[in-house]
């Protein structure tokens, strides 16, 4: 990676985590195993493997595998909407990961029990609400994530751009803005509205690392604007490309489908049919509205050094401006 000297080395968040750059990689179901997370990780940013698609024995092999690729510091992204999360919270405790993102939950039920052992907690929150009780909760740092982002979001549609001042007007802890952000310009725009760091996900999302399908990344690259929408509302928001599945899931929204009815037709295994297996008909592909603003599949480490220096030539852009 070229050596850009970064004015944003020294915050919160480079702190809290013990990372180069305020980067973090989003924990993605079927896209963020240990060659992502490491790769992140030692491109300067901070590399999440996601457990969200993983049996906890998965996650074992993924973490072990990730600790010999690399000795920068990472973490697991945890969601707690799924029955496995205590085997999960005891292998990340078992294999010394120091640092965990939970995620879809109540974070107050392990917080506690992860700084115990000397966890690092972040929690993704997509609502002032939920934002006051993380920090009830007792975590380290809050990812404030908008409606933009890709995979599993907020009820109120709230965008980056609102939720991140709103949170820092009501919390002293640090600050990870989410969704929407997949380059320099947006990580300098993100830290502007009080963010002390990013995590970005959809154009990880698109690189060599990624476990997801060449398929899925491909359709990633090739999304337009207004490609993603937000959808299966009385269910889990999800934002998802516009494919026959989708198309499905939007008629029946619009013809008054019940929530049993939805779930009938989601089904089982439906993200792993398109992100993993590659399937872009039947498949759920989750992914950001940033997907209309890549265009290629790249290594990890020039996505990393793309956005650094995107965002240091914005800084000194931004210090010639005078209103």
């Amino acid at each position: 990676m070229t050596n850009h000297k970064s004015p944003m080395t020294k915050n919160k968040i480079t702190s809290l985590f013990n990372i180069k750059y305020p980067i973090i990689q989003g924990g993605m179901i079927w896209c963020s195993g240990w060659e992502l997370a490491s790769a992140v990780s030692n491109s300067g940013g901070l590399g999440l493997i996601g457990s969200g698609s993983m049996y906890p024995e998965i996650l074992e092999e993924h973490i072990q595998k990730c600790k010999k690729a690399t000795n920068k510091p990472f973490g697991v992204n945890v969601p707690l909407l799924y029955p496995q999360t205590d085997e999960l919270m005891e292998i990340i405790i078992r294999e010394g990961v120091k640092i965990v993102f939970t995620s879809a939950g109540n974070p107050k039920k392990y917080t506690a029990l992860l700084k115990d052992h000397g966890i690092v907690v972040a929690h993704v929150i997509a609502n002032k609400k939920f934002a006051q009780k993380a920090v009830e909760a007792g975590v380290d740092a809050i990812v404030s994530e908008g409606f933009e982002a890709g995979g599993h979001n907020g009820f109120e549609e709230t965008t980056t751009m609102v939720l991140t001042p709103m949170i820092r007007e009501i919390v002293d802890i640090p600050i990870i803005a989410a969704g929407g952000i997949g380059s320099g310009k947006s990580m300098f725009a993100a830290m502007a509205l009080g963010a002390d760091g990013v995590q970005i996900g959809s154009r990880f999302a698109a690189s060599i690392e990624a476990s997801g399908h060449r398929n899925f990344k491909n359709a990633i690259a090739s999304a337009q604007e207004g490609d993603t929408s937000l959808t299966l509302k009385k269910i889990v928001p999800v934002r998802l490309i516009k494919n026959e599945f989708y198309n499905r899931v939007k008629l029946a929204e619009d013809t008054g489908a019940s929530e049993d009815d939805l779930r009938e037709l989601l089904g089982k295994g439906r993200a792993k049919m398109g992100m993993y297996e590659g399937d872009l008909n039947e498949g759920e592909l989750e992914i950001g509205q940033v997907s209309g603003m890549i265009d290629d599949i790249l290594p990890v480490s020039e996505i990393m050094e793309n956005i650094i220096l995107e965002f240091n030539e914005t800084a000194k852009r931004m210090k010639e401006i005078v209103i």
